[in-house]
């Protein structure tokens, strides 16, 4: 998506799509755009079997866990539209229909219009296999007067201070794909670059650890946590999301 191609072919689709995009609105979902997942509505009809009904009925949209760049484009043909370009990391497979929606209704006080980068959530625990790239777009109105954009994921968020214009940001965090195997040190305990440990400090924020002798609290689930399970030496047996 930072490549020059990538650019020119998003602009060459907004600007064949953008005929049905001038009656969007602040606040309002926006249309389906080529190539990019839509996302799911409750109130829509569904006509897929019972077992895919009962799937989407208790799919939750979370916030993905970080927000990695945002790029806010402006078409090249009349009218001309501001389009709002993010690309993102979520924590494991298994997430679906990535979009962007306002986080509040109407205008903001600082003209700068505040987005969060939403995904459909695995329904169940995903193994610790790596982050998965997301990426999804959000048309602005011709005559839109924001100045700025603010994209927020959960972990993180990422401001353009103006339109067109564009930021990254630069992620970090080990997302225990190798963990298996090692031993888990709580903050502070080992240096950076020791090897054959997990420090918790370079692990995501929304972190458990269930050591043998711990019980669980509870059942809710959350997709953005790492749960790491460890035997009575600290090494992790087991690493997922849930």
């Amino acid at each position: 998506m930072n490549s020059v191609l990538g650019r020119l072919a998003l602009l060459a689709t907004f600007a064949v799509a953008q005929s049905g995009m001038a009656n969007l609105g602040y606040g309002q979902p926006s249309a389906p755009v080529a190539g990019q997942p839509q996302s799911r509505s409750n109130d829509q009809p569904d006509s897929s079997t019972d077992s895919v009904s009962d799937e989407v009925a208790s799919s939750v949209d979370l916030p993905v866990l970080y927000v990695t760049s945002v790029d806010v484009l402006e078409t090249a043909a009349d009218p001309k539209i501001d389009v709002v370009s993010v690309t993102g990391l979520v924590s494991s497979d298994g997430w679906s229909f990535p979009q962007l929606v306002p986080t509040y209704r109407g205008k903001p006080f600082d003209y700068v219009l505040d987005l969060q980068f939403i995904a459909t959530a695995p329904a169940q625990s995903q193994l610790a296999t790596g982050f998965v790239v997301v990426s999804a777009v959000f048309p602005l109105e011709p005559d839109h007067q924001f100045k700025g954009v603010r994209v927020r994921a959960a972990e993180n968020a990422i401001s353009v201070p103006r339109v067109p214009g564009n930021n990254r940001a630069t992620t970090q965090v080990n997302d225990c794909k190798t963990c298996l195997g090692k031993k888990f040190v709580p903050s502070g305990q080992a240096q950076s670059g020791d090897q054959g440990v997990v420090r918790q400090e370079d692990l995501p924020k929304v972190l458990r650890v269930i050591r043998p002798s711990d019980g669980i609290r509870g059942a809710d689930q959350d997709p953005d946590r790492l749960t790491l399970v460890t035997d009575d030496n600290g090494t992790i047996v087991e690493a997922f999301w849930e």
